[in-house]
């Protein structure tokens, strides 16, 4: 479960600082900029951390997709726009789910 951990926070570590660029891009926000890339370092700094350190990067990804999912889910249910909001809320979700399941079968 490790593995599958890891190659999740691979890929949502990406998507998120890609999603960050994308609002740069698309709405000259900085703030989404700074903010996906700071969150996509962080998932990915997770993942790395699998192999040496399990428990920080469990926690640590656990600890950035709830706070993913604490930005990202009320904005989805406030406008029910799947870009981003949507996206990242699922995204989110299913990372605190593969996080527990990790922690639950270490």
């Amino acid at each position: 479960m490790i593995e599958i951990a890891k190659n999740y926070y691979f890929v949502f570590g990406g998507l998120t600082i890609v999603g960050g660029i994308m609002g740069l891009v698309k709405k000259g926000s900085y703030i989404s900029l700074v903010a996906g890339g700071l969150c996509g370092v962080l998932l990915l700094i997770s993942a790395l951390w699998l192999k040496t350190k399990p428990q920080n990067g469990l926690i640590l990804g656990a600890v950035v997709s709830l706070v993913l999912a604490g930005q990202f889910i009320p904005a989805f249910i406030k406008k029910f726009n799947w870009m981003p909001a949507g996206l990242m809320a699922v995204l989110s979700v299913v990372g605190l789910i593969i996080t527990a399941l990790a922690f639950a079968k270490r």
